[in-house]
Formats: C-alpha cells, sequence, structure tokens
C-alpha cells in the first residue's frame, strides 16, 4: 500500500517525545491529508478496478462457498509483508477474472452483488477498504499490546462490513459516547463562569482564551498507554484508566485518520474521570510545548500562555481535585456578568489564540470540540434561565434572568426572587441599558475610575492590590514528613507568621505561638506582599467534626485599616468551601469581638455543643463566636456584587422618578372656598403608584405568630387528608417523569408547604397562598385539561379557598 507511512507516523508517536504542539500537529495535519488523498485517488478509479480492489476483501457469493475475502484477516496477519511496495504490486496484477486464492471461484462472483449499487456505495466499500488497509499497518507496527488488541478489533469489524455491505458499530462493554456527564468541555465552561463570571470583560476573555487554548490541546493530546502508564505510576484507576483509553483510540484516535469510523472529540465525550488521569502530563506537555515556542509567538500570546497559564492551570487542579466542587455538578447554576451576550463570530481553527484579550464581541464566542463557533444554546445546560433556546433565533433575554445574574446566591431563593420581582416592571432596554453602564469600564463616571469612592467596601482596595499581584494567598503548614519536607519558602513563611502573631498578640505566650504555627496539625493562610508576610490566619480543621477552629488572626500594625483582615477572612472562607467544611468557631478577646462580627461571626452557635466540646481548647477572658459559611456565596467577590446591585436599583430608581418629573399647577379651588377634595382629584398623585386606602369594612386582619402557625397547620391537614391530594402531597420524582422539571422551573408540593410551615417561613398568609396556589398552577401547566391531575388541581384549588374563606384568611 502506498500510505503505509501515513498510518506508521500515527503509530510511532507514542514511541517518540512530545518536542513541540505545534509541530507534532502539523506532522498529523500532513499524515492526515495524506490519507485523504489516498481516498480520493482510489475514489477516482474506473468502476471495473473500484470492484478489483473491493473484490479482494468481499466474500464469495457462490451458494455453498464458505469464502471470506481473497484476503483472510488472520492469513493476511500471518503471511503480510510489511512492505506497502509489494503489497501494491500484488494488488496491481488482480482482476476480476483471476482466481479467489481461497476459494479457486473468480473474483468476479465476490462483487456480483454490487453489479446494481450506485457510486455511492462503492465509494462507501472503497472508503472502508483504505481504512482497513491502514489498520493492518497499525497492527503490523505498533509495539503496545492494548493498542495492538484494539487495532486489530477495528481491523476485523471493518472486514466483516465490507463483506457484509454494512457500516461500522461499535459494541461490548465499551458503551457509547458521551461516557461521562458533565463532559470536560462542559466542566471547563463551568469553571471560567464560576472562578472568573465576575470580572470585567477583559480580564474574563483572558481566561475564556486559556480555557479554549486548553481544550483545543487536550484534544489534540495523544494519550499515554497503560503499560507506559502503570510502569511510570502505578496507581489504583488502572482498570478505569485501560477502559477510558480503550474507548479514545476507538471513539477519538482512530477515526482521525479512519473515517468509516464516527469521530469525537475527547473534550465532549469524556468528562471528569479522564481528565484526573491526564490532568498531569498535560500540564507539562502544553507547558513545556509552549516555552519552546514562545520565540516564535507574538508579544501579546506570549505574555498569555507564560503569565496566565500557569495560574489558569493551577485553579482548575483545585477544582478538579476538590470533593465539593460545583463545576462538576450536572445542574450547575451560575452565570457570568457580562451583559448583554454578543452574538457568536466565526473563529480561525488554525490559531488556538485567534481571540486576543478584550477584543469587543468575543465575550462567549467560544470554538465547540468539534470546531467552528458555539452555538449560544451550550449555556441552556448551564442555567435553564439564563438562555432560552428562542436566544439562538435571535430573541432577547428575559428581564428578571438579566436582574438575577447580580442577585447573590442565598440559602432561599424564593426570598431572592421577591426581591428582584419589584425590578421585573422595568423595560428589558432600560435594565439592558443600565446593567451595560455598570458593568462596562469605559462607562464609568468620575476623572480617577482607580480611585477608591468613599462608599467602597472594606475589602475593596485589598482585592485590587491582589488583581494587580501586589499581595498573594497561601495556605502552608509544617510538613514534618520525611518524603515530602516543606519547602525552603515555607519554613520561611512560618517563621514570620509567627513574628506577626507574637507582635500583634502580646498577652499570648511566644512558645506558645510558635508551637502551634509549626504543629503539623494546623494550617495557616498566609498574606504575602511583595514576598514578605503582613499577616494571617492560623487554624485548626476537625472534618469529622465538621468544623475548623481559628486560633490565631491578626495583620501587621502598619497595614491595618486596609481591608486585608475582611480579605484574608473572605479568603479562608472559600479555602474551607472548597473543603466541605462550613462552620468557625473561635475564641474572641474584647478587642476582637468587633472584628469577628463584622465577617459573619455571633454568639450564637450553630453547631452542635456535642461536635465540638473537647476538641477546642477554652481560653479565660475570651468570648466563643461561631460563623456558618454558605457554600453558595462566593466571598471574596460579595462585597462587589452588592455593591452592582446597589447601583442597579439606585440608576432603575432615577429612571423611575424622570417619569414623575411632570409639574401640574397649583390647585385653585380653595380661592373659591373649597375646604378639602379627595385626595386621587389631585394632579398626578395616582401617576406616582399611589392608591386609594380600603374601606373601613376591609380592614386588613391581624395576624399574630402562634394564631397564623395554628390556622395553616390547620388547613394542610385538612388539604393532605382530602381524596384528590394523591397527586401533591410528595415532590414529583425526576425518575418518574424525566420532563418535569424542564417544563415546571420552581415546583412546590405539600410536604414542602409542611416543612417550610414548621420552620416558620410563612411570616403572613400571603405567602402561604402563593405556594399552595403554585401546586396547583404548575400541575395545569405540566398536564392536559383531560387528564386526572387536571381535575385533581381544579378541586383542591376551590377546596383550599374554602377553607381560607372559611378561616377568615381571603374576603369572602
Amino acid at each position: 500500500m502506498d500510505n503505509s507511512t501515513n498510518v506508521k507516523a500515527e503509530t510511532s508517536q507514542k514511541k517518540s517525545s512530545r518536542q513541540s504542539f505545534v509541530p507534532s500537529e502539523l506532522a498529523r495535519s500532513a499524515n492526515l491529508a495524506k490519507i485523504q488523498q489516498r481516498k480520493a485517488q482510489v475514489r477516482g478509479y474506473p468502476r471495473v478496478k473500484k470492484l478489483e480492489k473491493i473484490g479482494v476483501y468481499s466474500s464469495c457469493k457462490d451458494e455453498g462457498c464458505k469464502c471470506n475475502g481473497w484476503k483472510n484477516p488472520y492469513n493476511q496477519l500471518a503471511t503480510a509483508q510489511p512492505d506497502a511496495s509489494s503489497s501494491q504490486q500484488v494488488q496491481s496484477t488482480v482482476t476480476l477474472e483471476s482466481k479467489c486464492r481461497s476459494c479457486t471461484h473468480a473474483l468476479q462472483n465476490h462483487v456480483s452483488h454490487l453489479e446494481m449499487s450506485g457510486e455511492d456505495e462503492i465509494n462507501r466499500l472503497l472508503g472502508m477498504v483504505v481504512d482497513v488497509e491502514n489498520l493492518f499497518q497499525c497492527v503490523q507496527k505498533e509495539e503496545d499490546g492494548d493498542s495492538k488488541q484494539v487495532y486489530f478489533y477495528l481491523f476485523r469489524l471493518l472486514r466483516k462490513c465490507i463483506i457484509q455491505s454494512s457500516k461500522p458499530v461499535i459494541e461490548g462493554p465499551l458503551g457509547s459516547p458521551p461516557f461521562n456527564q458533565p463532559s470536560i468541555f462542559k466542566g471547563i465552561t463551568n469553571f471560567i463562569i464560576y472562578k472568573f463570571g465576575h470580572l470585567p470583560q477583559k480580564e474574563f476573555q483572558i481566561m475564556h482564551d486559556l480555557a479554549r487554548t486548553f481544550l483545543a490541546c487536550l484534544n489534540q493530546e495523544t494519550l499515554e498507554t497503560p503499560s507506559a502508564r502503570k510502569s511510570r505510576t502505578p496507581d489504583d484507576d488502572e482498570k478505569d484508566y485501560k477502559m477510558n483509553y480503550t474507548r479514545w483510540l476507538c471513539y477519538c484516535r482512530v477515526p482521525r485518520f479512519c473515517d468509516s469510523f464516527a469521530c469525537h472529540e475527547t473534550t465532549e465525550v469524556f468528562g471528569r474521570i479522564l481528565l484526573r488521569s491526564v490532568f498531569p502530563t498535560i500540564r507539562r506537555n502544553v507547558l513545556e510545548s509552549f516555552r519552546s515556542d514562545k520565540h516564535h509567538m507574538l508579544a501579546d500570546k506570549r505574555t498569555l500562555v507564560l503569565s496566565y497559564f500557569p495560574k489558569f492551570l493551577s485553579m482548575l487542579e483545585e477544582e478538579l481535585y476538590a470533593t465539593d466542587s460545583p463545576i462538576w455538578d450536572v445542574d450547575f447554576s451560575q452565570m457570568p456578568a457580562h451583559m448583554p451576550l454578543p452574538s457568536p463570530r466565526s473563529n480561525d481553527s488554525s490559531d488556538p489564540f485567534i481571540t486576543s484579550p478584550g477584543t469587543p464581541g468575543s465575550l462567549f464566542a467560544l470554538t465547540s470540540p468539534a470546531g467552528g463557533v458555539l452555538d449560544p444554546r451550550f449555556l441552556t445546560a448551564q442555567r435553564s434561565s439564563f438562555l432560552s433556546e428562542e436566544m439562538s433565533r435571535g430573541e432577547k433575554r428575559k428581564s428578571s434572568d438579566l436582574v438575577q445574574q447580580f442577585t447573590p446566591p442565598t440559602a432561599d431563593e424564593d426570598g431572592a426572587k421577591r426581591q428582584r420581582s419589584a425590578l421585573t416592571e422595568f423595560p428589558l432596554e432600560v435594565i439592558n441599558e443600565v446593567v451595560s453602564t455598570v458593568t462596562d469600564p469605559e462607562q464609568m463616571l468620575g476623572p480617577e475610575p482607580n480611585l477608591l469612592s468613599p462608599q467602597a467596601a472594606r475589602d475593596e482596595a485589598a482585592r485590587q492590590e491582589e488583581r494587580r499581584g501586589i499581595i498573594e494567598f497561601h495556605v502552608i503548614a509544617n510538613n514534618l514528613d520525611t518524603s515530602n519536607p516543606s519547602s525552603r519558602q515555607t519554613l520561611i513563611w512560618l517563621v514570620e507568621l509567627q513574628n506577626v502573631f507574637s507582635h500583634q498578640l502580646p498577652r499570648m505566650p511566644r512558645e506558645y505561638i510558635t508551637r502551634l504555627v509549626f504543629d503539623p496539625k494546623h494550617r495557616t493562610l498566609a498574606l504575602v506582599k511583595e514576598g514578605r508576610v503582613i499577616g494571617g490566619v492560623c487554624f485548626r480543621m476537625f472534618p469529622t467534626q465538621k468544623f475548623t477552629e481559628i486560633v490565631f488572626c491578626a495583620v501587621t500594625s502598619n497595614e491595618q485599616v486596609k481591608g486585608y483582615g475582611t480579605h484574608l477572612m473572605n479568603h479562608l472562607k472559600e479555602y474551607h468551601i472548597k473543603q466541605g467544611v462550613y462552620h468557625f468557631l473561635t475564641y474572641a478577646d474584647e478587642y476582637a469581638i468587633g472584628y469577628f462580627k463584622k465577617q459573619g461571626f455571633s454568639k450564637e452557635i450553630e453547631i452542635e455543643r456535642a461536635a465540638y466540646v473537647g476538641y477546642i481548647k477554652e481560653y479565660e477572658g475570651a468570648t466563643l463566636m461561631g460563623c456558618k459559611l454558605n457554600p453558595r456565596i462566593p466571598y471574596t467577590e460579595f462585597s462587589n456584587i452588592i455593591r452592582k446591585q446597589k447601583e442597579i436599583v439606585r440608576k432603575l430608581i432615577e429612571r423611575k422618578q424622570q417619569q414623575f418629573s411632570k409639574v401640574y399647577p397649583g390647585l385653585t379651588c380653595f380661592k373659591d372656598g373649597v375646604r378639602q377634595i379627595p385626595i386621587e382629584n389631585i394632579p398626578g398623585i395616582r401617576e406616582t403608584g399611589w392608591k386609594p386606602a380600603k374601606e373601613n369594612g376591609k380592614k386588613e386582619m391581624k395576624e399574630s405568630a402562634e394564631s397564623l402557625y395554628s390556622v395553616l397547620k390547620a388547613i394542610i391537614q385538612s388539604m393532605r387528608s382530602h381524596s384528590s391530594s394523591w397527586p401533591f402531597l410528595e415532590p414529583v420524582k425526576k425518575s418518574d417523569v424525566p420532563t418535569y422539571y424542564d417544563v415546571i422551573k420552581s415546583p412546590m408540593d405539600l410536604r414542602t408547604v409542611n416543612e417550610r410551615l414548621k420552620s416558620k417561613y410563612y411570616t403572613n398568609r400571603k405567602l402561604f397562598i402563593a405556594d399552595m396556589q403554585k401546586i396547583f398552577n404548575n400541575c395545569r401547566e405540566y398536564n392536559n385539561p383531560d387528564t386526572e391531575y387536571y381535575r385533581c388541581a381544579n378541586t383542591m384549588e376551590k377546596y383550599f379557598f374554602n377553607k381560607c374563606k372559611e378561616h377568615q384568611l381571603v374576603e369572602r
């Protein structure tokens, strides 16, 4: 065969060391181009010559003949010569009148079933013949046993498909793609939204480009064979890696040069498991390749990959190996703070850095792993309310979704929705304009945008210094393990931390501080400024008890009142959220109580006493304080989110006030002796939103907490005992109705209402009635009017409001 060199170049990549990302890509592209050229050449043969070539791989059609082709797969592998030229010479001497070497029948009998076939079918079989020859060379050249078995399996599968004139389908224990959810591509997309969605557009664009580059490198990466991986780093995931490697060969690698198989991208069909296995290797290979090619890059691209890429990979590594990282959640729900969303644009797939940082209109113009521009609908999987499918056809976003991104996550989503409901009355254009003004630095007012306003958050200055690289945060500890001792830099920082704590906490014995700081069970979050430690928090984690004790917290005196303490504590909170620990405990003296209160600590300890008694040491003259963390709050950016919220609300209020700027003439009726007039007759009073008070006979009912609770409890009990309440007793299970939560975005049921009642959620009757009404509305929205569920909803709704009237919750 004349394409043996192409296949040899493909298989030999596993033996040769990776020298550079770009040269290996050029070589691979050249090999694929030669294979395609070979296929185009054979498809240009005359029909007779095409049949001759297909005939040697086809089975004999004579009745009773069991010949499965001139080139039997086993005999071919046993007797074939590696010299492609000799194989091509034998092929050139074959004609349709030649006798088969296996059954002695004429080769014409092997292709008699193709006499009436069209050119498309003939060319499809010819492409499979070329792929069979390529796989034959792979089996001959491959030295790794695992890879050789995969090539031989695919070789036999294609031979069988040529004989049967069928399409190849990979069957067996490998399964079908995708193999993991979410995919690597989805996880990386979640990562840049989760970690960098709060940044300004230019900074976010940098991270977006790095993510796209990483995905492109991973798709082109040649995975290490299981045997080589086992000899280099024996680990526990050997079986899983071997399975994923086999899948990668069958669905990603081989289809690149054998297009008879459906080709998939690595980042689309694999997930977190494979990325964990290959991350250290691809990280090393990519960084080495970029460093070796840095002299051939443009200045801005060189800065991007050498300055930002290592930090980007480190942050990705933390999320990859964290036990509770939200980016690997199938129902990941967070959205970036950049709006409005620009329309996608085409990209040049040959340049992994096609989008330079900060290019207008390039935000979210992500290229999919398969190449080309990614449809904005990919974000529907991130958050159902972020982009509807109609947006991909040019429709605008809903105003509620626009406001939603600036609402910090809270434990009570219904409360957040109530806060946003007041803003939905504004037109979509107004909200778009306000949000773009708040998020676009070029639209910010003021002669010096770098200067902080008097209303800036305490940690704003520290946050800006961290972005500029002036300060850094590191979690360090004294490691006594001789196989992995602490670095010299870590020990220096620990000594500097000991000095800071000793100086700022003079009442603490110096020996006691030293013992705890250098204790391997304690860790310290160090605040480093220009290479020197200026503060830190020493803490000890108790993972089994689900809390952490804060031992020391201090910032050197000449660096205080700069927001470092707040930013330090926020970093500590995010570090513990990643570790799955959500409670802080500390003993604060009279001077530290004020600081800890500002950081969310309280004297009311929410963790059970039995969980910490005997684990932490009590201090005389100090107050025990605790803090419960919310895993959905980005603490280091929380004040920034609140500031944007306030700015949006302020601007919307200004827009609303502009509508009332009309000045009406003064009232002259009083000059004529009129003593008083109804308020609603004053010009302009109704335009302000004023409504007349209710009549005396319709006074608002007085609601005390005790009486309301008893009334609501009685209503719920009667609702649950009704014969038509069976569809609403429990939440709808996704396993029973898979599409329910795609339609119903705010589900509700009687069990949830009862739990909210017990937790004192219903502070007034309106909240209770709204939740009950939601049950009936959801049922009618999902089900057809002729269903039993729809009729039950109507029955229960009528029964519910009758009960409310009996208890005077609604007017008769």
